[in-house]
């Protein structure tokens, strides 16, 4: 009896370890498969999260109305909102927001985006929102040629030098760069002072003042027709001898912009990379 159970298990062993070996290999591979495609699957679900937050981040930049003006909010509202407190400061700022309100009649403003262009942003879009017309001196002028005029009837080749913003140097492009930004604000400036229904030109003031690229392209205009007004002023001080406005007066009686050169490489460059337009 005890051979014939002896026999049965050894038997038993015999099938059941070489059938063990085999399904212990094919365990093994299977495991090891398993914690590959694991791996696999993680890196994959950790790139295609990264992917689907960079592409979601994309088209929140993409689609979100980016303004660079944001929308009219109540005057003494935000006024309250600001300046709280009982200091000074606090109390003279709430009576001067109260003074526009009761006395100029203003119910209503915009925040712009501070930034070294916030202030031409101001200007530009009270403009633009109000359909106010080309200045006559514009319309007198084609401003596309400029540029060309100064370079050519003034003899001022040093314009290569103009800085378009953080952009500090262009050379001979600076050329190029601005007729396109003077075409850039002309072509928009003609569009929307040309649409005289208030919804249809602030959904247009709405779509340029979204696009950074854009906008930058009429700052830089703005403030070249700043040089070139500079430029013009100066040659009448030198040449005739004739007066000019007291603005002018200051800006070439400083020692840091006695000409138009001065004055474009230490102060109007800067507009738009480190200072803004008040402190020039």
């Amino acid at each position: 009896g005890k051979y014939e159970v002896w026999s049965w298990t050894t038997a038993t062993k015999q099938f059941i370890c070489p059938v063990w070996q085999k399904v212990k290999v094919k365990l093994m591979l299977s495991m090891s498969f398993l914690i590959v495609v694991f791996c696999y699957c993680r890196r994959l679900y950790c790139f295609l999260a990264q992917l689907v937050k960079r592409w979601s981040n994309y088209l929140k930049r993409k689609l979100r109305r980016n303004l660079s003006v944001l929308t009219e909010v109540d005057l003494l509202g935000y006024s309250a909102r600001e300046w709280k407190g009982e200091t000074k400061q606090a109390k003279h700022m709430r009576e001067a927001y109260e003074e526009l309100f009761w006395s100029c009649h203003i119910k209503y403003l915009r925040q712009v985006r501070k930034d070294n262009y916030c202030v031409l942003r101001a200007v530009l879009f009270q403009i633009f929102s109000k359909g106010i017309p080309f200045p006559s001196w514009m319309k007198e002028r084609d401003i596309l040629k400029l540029p060309e005029k100064l370079l050519y009837s003034q003899g001022c080749n040093w314009i290569q030098q103009y800085s378009f913003g953080p952009e500090r140097y262009t050379g001979p492009n600076a050329f190029g760069k601005l007729r396109k930004c003077m075409e850039a604000l002309k072509a928009n400036w003609a569009e929307i002072s040309a649409t005289k229904d208030s919804e249809e030109r602030g959904n247009l003031c709405n779509s340029l003042f979204s696009d950074e690229s854009k906008e930058r392209k009429l700052y830089e205009a703005v403030k070249f027709m700043m040089l070139y007004e500079v430029v013009e002023a100066y040659e009448r001080i030198k040449t005739r001898g004739e007066p000019v406005h007291h603005l002018f007066s200051v800006l070439l009686a400083r020692d840091s912009s006695s000409d138009p050169l001065s004055f474009m490489m230490n102060h109007l460059n800067s507009i738009g990379d480190s200072i803004c337009l008040d402190q020039v």
